[in-house]
Protein backbone atom coordinates (compact mmCIF):
# COMPACT_ATOMS: atom_id res chain seq x y z
CA UNK A 1 0.00 0.00 0.00
CA UNK A 2 1.19 3.54 -1.13
CA UNK A 3 1.30 5.76 1.79
CA UNK A 4 1.72 9.73 1.03
CA UNK A 5 4.68 11.79 1.67
CA UNK A 6 5.23 14.88 2.34
CA UNK A 7 7.57 18.06 3.29
CA UNK A 8 7.39 19.29 6.99
CA UNK A 9 9.00 21.72 9.05
CA UNK A 10 9.15 19.95 12.62
CA UNK A 11 10.22 21.98 15.79
CA UNK A 12 10.91 20.10 18.83
CA UNK A 13 11.19 22.42 22.38
CA UNK A 14 12.59 20.94 25.07
CA UNK A 15 11.25 20.59 28.85
CA UNK A 16 9.83 23.48 30.26
CA UNK A 17 11.36 25.93 27.49
CA UNK A 18 7.87 27.75 26.48
CA UNK A 19 5.29 28.01 29.55
CA UNK A 20 1.94 28.83 29.63
CA UNK A 21 2.30 32.48 30.59
CA UNK A 22 5.54 33.28 28.88
CA UNK A 23 6.30 36.49 28.43
CA UNK A 24 7.36 36.13 25.18
CA UNK A 25 3.45 35.14 24.31
CA UNK A 26 1.85 31.83 24.19
CA UNK A 27 -0.63 29.91 22.80
CA UNK A 28 -3.04 27.12 24.92
CA UNK A 29 -3.53 24.34 23.14
CA UNK A 30 -6.20 24.68 20.35
CA UNK A 31 -6.40 27.95 21.31
CA UNK A 32 -8.88 27.56 23.93
CA UNK A 33 -8.49 30.99 25.47
CA UNK A 34 -7.10 34.16 23.55
CA UNK A 35 -3.75 35.56 24.04
CA UNK A 36 -2.68 38.81 23.41
CA UNK A 37 0.41 39.15 21.65
CA UNK A 38 2.96 36.54 20.41
CA UNK A 39 6.29 36.16 19.98
CA UNK A 40 7.23 38.73 16.91
CA UNK A 41 4.75 41.12 19.63
CA UNK A 42 4.96 40.22 22.74
CA UNK A 43 2.12 40.84 25.86
CA UNK A 44 2.94 43.80 27.90
CA UNK A 45 4.90 43.14 30.14
CA UNK A 46 3.70 41.47 33.62
CA UNK A 47 0.05 40.72 32.03
CA UNK A 48 1.02 37.14 32.61
CA UNK A 49 2.81 36.67 35.34
CA UNK A 50 1.13 34.66 37.79
CA UNK A 51 0.11 32.22 34.49
CA UNK A 52 3.85 31.78 34.45
CA UNK A 53 4.86 32.04 38.03
CA UNK A 54 2.23 28.59 38.49
CA UNK A 55 3.59 27.40 35.42
CA UNK A 56 6.84 27.20 36.52
CA UNK A 57 6.19 26.11 40.10
CA UNK A 58 4.60 23.03 38.21
CA UNK A 59 7.61 21.53 36.55
CA UNK A 60 8.43 18.51 38.00
CA UNK A 61 12.56 19.56 37.06
CA UNK A 62 14.11 22.44 35.80
CA UNK A 63 13.95 23.43 32.50
CA UNK A 64 16.04 22.11 29.87
CA UNK A 65 18.60 23.87 27.51
CA UNK A 66 20.58 21.93 25.54
CA UNK A 67 24.50 22.63 26.19
CA UNK A 68 26.72 23.86 23.16
CA UNK A 69 28.53 20.38 23.74
CA UNK A 70 25.51 18.27 23.06
CA UNK A 71 23.63 19.87 20.53
CA UNK A 72 25.73 17.95 17.75
CA UNK A 73 25.13 14.92 19.50
CA UNK A 74 21.39 15.82 19.51
CA UNK A 75 21.12 16.85 15.72
CA UNK A 76 23.14 13.41 14.50
CA UNK A 77 20.96 11.91 16.69
CA UNK A 78 17.85 13.10 15.02
CA UNK A 79 19.72 12.45 11.53
CA UNK A 80 20.34 8.81 12.03
CA UNK A 81 16.85 8.19 13.77
CA UNK A 82 15.26 10.20 10.63
CA UNK A 83 17.05 8.19 7.71
CA UNK A 84 16.68 5.30 9.15
CA UNK A 85 12.76 5.58 9.60
CA UNK A 86 13.37 6.25 5.58
CA UNK A 87 13.27 9.97 6.12
CA UNK A 88 14.25 12.60 4.22
CA UNK A 89 16.66 15.28 5.58
CA UNK A 90 17.59 18.45 4.14
CA UNK A 91 18.37 20.60 7.55
CA UNK A 92 18.52 20.62 11.45
CA UNK A 93 19.49 23.16 13.66
CA UNK A 94 19.57 22.54 17.51
CA UNK A 95 19.62 25.28 20.12
CA UNK A 96 19.93 25.69 23.37
CA UNK A 97 15.97 25.08 23.77
CA UNK A 98 14.77 24.00 20.46
CA UNK A 99 15.45 22.16 17.18
CA UNK A 100 13.97 22.57 13.72
CA UNK A 101 14.38 20.32 10.56
CA UNK A 102 12.84 20.06 7.11
CA UNK A 103 12.13 15.99 6.39
CA UNK A 104 10.20 14.04 3.89
CA UNK A 105 7.52 11.59 6.00
CA UNK A 106 4.80 9.94 5.89
CA UNK A 107 1.90 12.36 6.23
CA UNK A 108 -0.28 11.83 8.94
CA UNK A 109 2.60 9.69 10.84
CA UNK A 110 4.40 12.69 12.11
CA UNK A 111 3.27 12.14 15.66
CA UNK A 112 4.68 8.39 16.02
CA UNK A 113 7.91 9.70 13.62
CA UNK A 114 8.80 12.51 16.20
CA UNK A 115 7.92 10.41 19.00
CA UNK A 116 10.19 8.00 18.12
CA UNK A 117 12.90 10.83 17.33
CA UNK A 118 12.75 12.24 20.81
CA UNK A 119 13.16 9.17 22.41
CA UNK A 120 15.74 7.59 20.53
CA UNK A 121 17.85 11.06 21.32
CA UNK A 122 16.36 10.76 25.20
CA UNK A 123 18.34 6.85 24.86
CA UNK A 124 21.66 8.55 23.31
CA UNK A 125 21.75 11.40 26.18
CA UNK A 126 21.25 8.71 28.60
CA UNK A 127 24.29 6.61 27.71
CA UNK A 128 26.40 9.50 28.18
CA UNK A 129 24.60 10.62 31.86
CA UNK A 130 21.66 12.58 30.85
CA UNK A 131 18.96 12.14 33.68
CA UNK A 132 15.67 13.28 33.73
CA UNK A 133 13.28 14.79 30.43
CA UNK A 134 14.68 16.17 27.54
CA UNK A 135 11.76 17.23 25.14
CA UNK A 136 8.22 19.12 25.92
CA UNK A 137 5.48 16.50 25.53
CA UNK A 138 4.25 17.77 21.70
CA UNK A 139 6.14 18.91 18.95
CA UNK A 140 5.09 21.67 16.36
CA UNK A 141 4.76 20.20 12.66
CA UNK A 142 4.19 22.58 9.33
CA UNK A 143 3.35 20.77 6.33
CA UNK A 144 5.64 22.75 3.44
CA UNK A 145 2.63 24.09 1.21
CA UNK A 146 5.46 24.82 -2.04
CA UNK A 147 8.71 25.26 -3.15
CA UNK A 148 8.65 29.26 -2.16
CA UNK A 149 7.57 27.80 1.78
CA UNK A 150 10.18 24.92 1.52
CA UNK A 151 13.08 27.55 0.25
CA UNK A 152 12.06 29.92 3.67
CA UNK A 153 12.09 27.70 5.94
CA UNK A 154 15.21 26.20 4.99
CA UNK A 155 17.08 29.63 5.19
CA UNK A 156 14.99 30.31 8.31
CA UNK A 157 16.19 27.31 10.17
CA UNK A 158 20.10 27.64 8.94
CA UNK A 159 20.16 31.30 10.12
CA UNK A 160 19.83 29.90 13.31
CA UNK A 161 23.91 29.86 13.32
CA UNK A 162 23.41 32.89 14.36
CA UNK A 163 22.21 32.39 17.77
CA UNK A 164 24.80 29.63 18.56
CA UNK A 165 22.85 26.89 17.16
CA UNK A 166 24.64 23.29 15.92
CA UNK A 167 23.56 23.17 11.88
CA UNK A 168 23.55 20.41 9.68
CA UNK A 169 22.23 21.10 5.99
CA UNK A 170 22.06 18.73 2.50
CA UNK A 171 25.38 18.15 0.97
CA UNK A 172 27.47 18.35 4.64
CA UNK A 173 30.08 15.64 4.98
CA UNK A 174 28.36 12.87 6.20
CA UNK A 175 27.17 9.85 4.40
CA UNK A 176 23.39 9.53 3.07
CA UNK A 177 22.22 6.14 3.22
CA UNK A 178 18.88 7.20 1.26
CA UNK A 179 20.85 8.75 -1.23
CA UNK A 180 19.23 11.12 -4.29
CA UNK A 181 17.77 14.44 -4.63
CA UNK A 182 16.43 15.81 -1.64
CA UNK A 183 14.16 18.72 -2.94
CA UNK A 184 12.20 16.26 -5.49
CA UNK A 185 8.74 16.44 -4.60
CA UNK A 186 7.73 12.86 -4.93
CA UNK A 187 3.78 11.70 -4.18
CA UNK A 188 3.97 8.39 -2.65
CA UNK A 189 6.25 6.28 -1.18
CA UNK A 190 6.01 2.85 0.08
CA UNK A 191 5.76 2.84 3.66
CA UNK A 192 9.25 2.12 5.67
Amino acid sequence: MLTPWGWSHVILSTYGSWLYGDARGFRTRHHREHVEGDYKNPPPPGKYADKERRSRQALKQASVVIEPALREIVGRAILDKLRSLGGVVVCITVAGQHAHLLAKMPIGSYRDWTGTIKRHVWFVLRERGWIGRLWAKRCKTVPVRDRAHQINVFHYILRHVEEGAWVWKWGDPTPTPTGGNPWAMEKNKEKP
